[in-house]
């Protein structure tokens, strides 16, 4: 059926909230303010007409807003932009019950995401559609580098080689590193002319680099840092550099660290300009390229680097109070074990980052219980017109 109705406020997916016979209605596209005409199917609403535009709601710029589902937020004015996504954090942690304020919102975005991944199919290349499973053929998205520019006619090529695929891109110092997923096991002679055609550094197939043109580079601080085939990197550039430098304001002073769910290492290599590091992670090419960058790089004081699965065997509150200073950098499902272990500790400071404000919310209540203070928290927009925003705290004893 349809309706008319009026959006009350912006729920945190990025979608208006209407009210239709009592009970709330979800409607991707509209603002807090707005009239408009839905088309309504159980809790989700589709947009038929809009009556009456929020003064915030501006044109977006990217042709494919609308029908591409990798934006949600490019019709929202750039305060409203940045209000939502602060309130992400603040909502998360009222729900922990933390009271604490939350600083503005830091534009991260820089040039653009340095990585980007398309699914390739015949009937084009791109990201799936808006609330659909079917493929939205792009010609480019104008929030990666420009040295992405190209990253769909590309995956286009690589389908045309083997099939239906999944292509993952990263701009790198070196060319484009390219990574593909696909049920097929094709030989690489159908992909290496494709390496000389788009000019690219390398091209693993299923996790297993299968062309190499040259090793896929990236600076972090001093050190060169050759990336593992899908290797994990912050998606901008702007962010990795934000990030760090939060970290190390965070941990000025502390003369021994140790770097959690460390990754490739961009904060242990940063780290180490200053002071000794203890990193671990549980990607074994993560801490091999960590440890391969650290050695090649003069200047740095050490960095002891293992493997280890922090979720299973987090450090313990023992081996923990040795340092001085934590970081902790995890994925979407954060750091709880690892937290209960801090929260144990005698660690002075401990500087949390997380892509998931819920999570960050869970693990900070876990170290507040357990006597840590919570002095910042930031707010840091790399996931452009997305609803994921990436959050810093501060927490010290």
């Amino acid at each position: 059926m349809s309706t008319t109705v009026r959006i009350t406020s912006l729920g945190q997916r990025g979608e208006g909230i209407a009210e239709v016979e009592g009970r709330r209605v979800f409607v991707p596209l509209t603002l807090s303010g707005e009239e408009v005409e839905i088309a309504v199917a159980g809790e989700r609403g589709t947009l038929l007409s809009l009556l009456a535009a929020s003064p915030h709601r501006i044109t977006p710029f990217c042709p494919h807003f609308g029908a591409c589902g990798g934006c949600q937020l490019q019709h929202l004015d750039a305060e409203t932009y940045a209000g939502f996504k602060r309130s992400l954090v603040e909502t998360a942690l009222s729900h922990a019950g933390i009271a604490v304020p939350v600083g503005p919102l830091v534009d991260a975005r820089g040039t653009g995401r340095r990585r980007v991944t398309l699914h390739a199919k015949k009937t084009g290349a791109g990201f799936m559609g808006f609330h659909t499973h079917e493929l939205h053929d792009i010609d480019h998205c104008p929030i990666t580098v420009p040295a992405l520019a190209g990253a769909p006619a590309i995956a286009r090529a690589i389908y045309g080689a083997i099939g239906d695929c999944d292509v993952s891109f990263t701009a790198t110092l070196t060319g484009i590193d390219v990574a593909v997923k696909s049920e097929r096991k094709p030989k690489p002679d159908r992909l290496a002319p494709l390496m000389a055609r788009f000019g690219l550094a390398r091209l693993s197939l299923d996790g297993e680099p299968i062309l190499v043109a040259q090793a896929p580079a990236m600076r972090m601080g001093k050190a060169l840092l050759e990336i593992p085939p899908s290797g994990f990197l912050q998606a901008t550039e702007a962010a990795e550099e934000i990030l760090a430098a939060a970290v190390l304001t965070g941990l000025k002073g502390a003369e021994n660290i140790a770097d959690l769910f460390c990754g490739v290492g961009p904060f242990a290599l940063r780290l180490a300009e200053r002071t000794k590091v203890y990193a671990a992670d549980s990607d074994k090419a993560g801490i091999a390229s960590l440890i391969k960058a650290h050695n090649k790089t003069r200047g740095l004081k050490a960095i002891t680097a293992e493997r280890r699965d922090l979720f299973r065997e987090p450090l313990t509150a023992i081996e923990l109070n040795r340092f001085d200073g934590v970081v902790f950098d995890p994925p979407r499902a954060g750091a709880e074990a690892q937290s209960r272990e801090l929260a144990r500790s005698k660690v002075k400071t401990v500087v949390a980052v997380s892509c998931d404000p819920k999570t960050f919310a869970r693990d900070a209540k876990i170290l507040t219980e357990g006597g840590y203070g919570l002095e910042a928290v930031t707010p840091v927009d790399q996931f452009a017109f997305s609803t994921h925003v990436e959050v810093v705290g501060v927490f010290r004893r």
